[in-house]
């Protein structure tokens, strides 16, 4: 079992009551049942794209599935605070191994992988740092595996607030840089845009803004547009 101490405070009330949580044929219309569905359809859908099948869609749908599972952690981020059964956390084993997903993505997406974030926005003169789709994609799923887990296992509160609490803690912050990437590399190329490329950066490195600059390779439009399956508007 994992203690919880160190995590945010939880409010005393949830508005779905403990039978509709733990129900074993719950309501499809439930919050429970359809963010789980949102996670697990964004935990396939990704795992499909990283077997390489389709590779000249990928980034069209990554940007997609990044999307849909936002709108998911808007909605458990906006929801109250979800309270869980017991003070420690049932013990779920080892947790599934993502390398392989990291590397394969890590592969599809070689010519624009790494990218430039600032973590938190509030933060006045933060440097930026180079970051991987690739390695946000794995943290992601690493993340709601872990919840999913509970859920497959009947501890639905348990899934709820691990969700909700590693949304705001890891992976909510990650996917949004993650999907601000994306939609960054798409709007490039559609709007027949040079593109900053960070090919061949150390993301463990702390580099600063200009550093980011003397180091990105520039990567036209045309070059990646179609091994990634980006096409620009006539």
């Amino acid at each position: 079992m994992r203690s919880r101490s160190g995590v945010p405070s939880r409010g005393d009330d949830f508005s779905m009551s403990d039978a509709n949580l733990h129900a074993v044929s719950q309501d499809p219309d439930s919050f429970a049942v359809q963010i789980a569905d949102q996670i697990e359809s964004f935990i396939v859908a990704v795992t499909e794209v990283a077997k390489g099948d389709e590779p000249d869609s990928a980034v069209p749908f990554l940007l997609l599935e990044v999307s849909q599972l936002l709108l998911a952690g808007g909605r458990l981020g906006a929801h109250e605070d979800i309270v869980p059964d017991e003070r420690y956390e049932p013990d779920l084993g080892p947790e599934p191994d993502v390398d392989e997903l990291r590397e394969r993505f890590a592969l599809i997406l070689e010519p624009v992988d790494v990218y430039s974030e600032v973590f938190d926005p509030y933060e006045p003169r933060k440097a930026p740092v180079a970051c991987r789709i690739s390695d946000d994609l794995a943290d992601v799923v690493t993340d709601l595996r872990h919840g999913l887990a509970h859920y497959r296992a009947g501890r639905t509160t348990e899934a709820l607030w691990w969700w909700q609490f590693s949304y705001f803690s890891n992976w909510g912050s990650t996917a949004s840089a993650c999907l601000r990437a994306l939609q960054a590399l798409v709007a490039h190329v559609r709007l027949d845009q040079p593109l900053q490329a960070l090919d061949g950066l150390d993301t463990d490195e702390d580099l600063g803004e200009d550093d980011l600059a003397e180091q990105a390779g520039r990567v036209m439009a045309d070059e990646i547009a179609g091994p990634l399956g980006i096409r620009r508007a006539p």
